[in-house]
C-alpha cells in the first residue's frame, strides 16, 4: 500500500520541519509550501491525501486557499486540518464555512496532530453511502450517494459540515443530540470546539433552509433535534 502524503502549507520554517519530521517518522510522505499561492499553483499536478493549511500566510490566508480547494472541482472532496495559532473560535468557525474538516491549535503536540491526521483521513475513507441510506422526511430527501439534499425539490447548497449536520438530525426525527454528539458524529473523537461553533453552523443551515428553518428545533441548554 502506497504511503499517503500530506501537503503541509506553513511559512514558520522550524514548524513546517517539525511537521515533515514527525509526519515522516509515521509513515506519511509530505510536501511542503511557504505560501498559499505555492500552494494552489502545484497542488493539480499531484493531488495530496490532506492538507494541513496554516491560516495566518503571506499573501493569500489560510481562509482564502481553503475557499479555492472548496470551489475547485479538482479539490473539493480534500480533507483540511487548519493551524491557528490565533485560538479565536471566529477563525475556526470562518474555517468549517469554508469547508475544513478540522483544526489544531499552536503550539501543539505532534502526538495530537498525527492522530487528528489519522481520524480525518479515516473519516474521508469511510464517508462511504449507498442509495439505501437515502432519508426523506416532511419536503427534504437526502441522498448521500449522491451528497445531495432536495427541499422542497430544490438542491441545497450546503457545506460538507452542514450537509453531515442536516443528514445527521434528518436520519433521526424527534432525537434530542448534544452540540458535542453532533461534533463527535461528524469530526471524530476529542475534538475540540466551542457551542458557538455548533449555533452558528446551525443558525446557517437554517438560512439556507429558509421557510422550512423551523424544523430544526432547538432544545435550550441540551442541543437540536429535526422535528418528527
Amino acid at each position: 500500500m502506497s504511503k499517503q502524503n500530506i501537503m503541509i502549507v506553513e511559512d514558520e520554517e522550524d514548524i513546517q520541519e517539525l511537521i515533515q519530521y514527525n509526519l515522516i517518522k509515521n509513515g506519511f510522505n509530505t510536501t511542503g509550501y511557504f505560501s498559499g499561492e505555492a500552494a494552489l499553483n502545484d497542488i493539480s499536478k499531484a493531488l495530496p491525501d490532506l492538507v494541513l493549511l496554516d491560516l495566518m500566510l503571506p499573501g493569500i490566508d489560510g481562509l482564502e486557499v481553503c475557499k479555492r480547494l472548496k470551489k475547485n472541482e479538482e479539490t473539493n472532496n480534500l480533507p483540511i486540518i487548519m493551524i491557528t495559532a490565533r485560538g479565536e473560535e471566529e477563525d475556526v468557525v470562518k474555517g468549517f464555512e469554508q469547508g475544513a474538516d478540522d483544526y489544531i491549535t499552536k503550539p501543539f503536540s505532534p502526538k495530537i496532530l498525527i492522530s487528528r491526521i489519522k481520524a480525518v483521513l479515516r473519516r474521508n475513507n469511510n464517508e462511504k453511502y449507498d442509495d439505501n441510506s437515502i432519508v426523506t422526511i416532511h419536503e427534504l430527501t437526502i441522498t448521500p450517494s449522491k451528497y445531495e439534499a432536495l427541499l422542497d425539490k430544490t438542491p441545497l447548497k450546503l457545506t460538507n459540515a452542514e450537509f453531515k449536520v442536516l443528514h445527521l438530525l434528518a436520519s433521526k426525527p424527534g432525537w434530542v443530540l448534544t452540540r458535542y454528539q453532533i461534533i463527535d458524529e461528524i469530526k471524530g473523537e476529542d475534538y475540540e470546539v466551542t457551542d458557538r461553533s455548533v449555533d452558528v453552523l446551525m443558525v446557517g443551515l437554517r438560512k439556507k433552509m429558509d421557510k422550512y428553518g423551523h424544523y430544526i428545533e432547538t432544545v435550550r441548554g441540551v442541543g437540536y433535534r429535526f422535528k418528527a
